[in-house]
């Protein structure tokens, strides 16, 4: 788990994960989305088994990447490129895919939307913000298993809070 979100002691930090003991791991900075040419983020093979929609028998035994662009329809894919998923099978809308429907979650584990995060007061949103820090502390969150990213939110959450912001001042 990365970011500093969720602690070892979260549900879901040891089960089920991919075995990494004979996988020929590839420079994380070389992986590239097969579909847009941009570079990956690697994610933990438990957050793509736990986000897919299809079966698992498709999972290979490797690395898994993360493509955050917005117009391209692969959210995972596998080094060698053989092993893509697209945006149709995931059990969950990916908000870096649709940063603009409201109904999308930004926050998975505590269940934040784009229009919530829109519509809200600045005060409830430091509200959100210190909700979901909360919620963390408590180790509550899971966002290795329920946000796409395989990473903690908060980044998104802050980025989405702080665009909503300028937009307002600009009004």
């Amino acid at each position: 788990m990365s970011d500093n979100c969720c602690s070892t002691t979260s549900a879901g930090s040891e089960v089920c994960e991919l075995p990494s003991a004979t996988i020929q791991h590839k420079s994380h900075s070389e992986v590239f989305c097969p579909e847009c040419k941009q570079k990956g983020k690697v994610v933990q093979g438990q957050t793509v088994k736990a986000l897919l929609s299809v079966s698992l028998r498709s999972i290979q035994d490797t690395d898994y990447y993360f493509c955050r662009t917005q117009s391209c329809p692969i959210v995972y894919y596998s080094a060698d490129s053989k092993s893509v998923f697209t945006t149709s099978q995931l059990r969950e809308r990916v908000y870096q895919k649709e940063p603009s429907a409201d109904d999308v979650f930004v926050c998975y584990c505590f269940k934040h939307t784009v229009s919530e995060i829109r519509n809200a007061s600045p005060e409830s949103r430091v509200e959100m913000v210190n909700d979901i820090n909360t919620g963390i502390q408590a180790n509550q969150c899971a966002c290795d298993l329920r946000n796409p990213q395989g990473s903690c939110c908060l980044g998104n959450v802050r980025g989405l809070m702080k665009q909503t912001e300028q937009v307002s001042a600009q009004s």
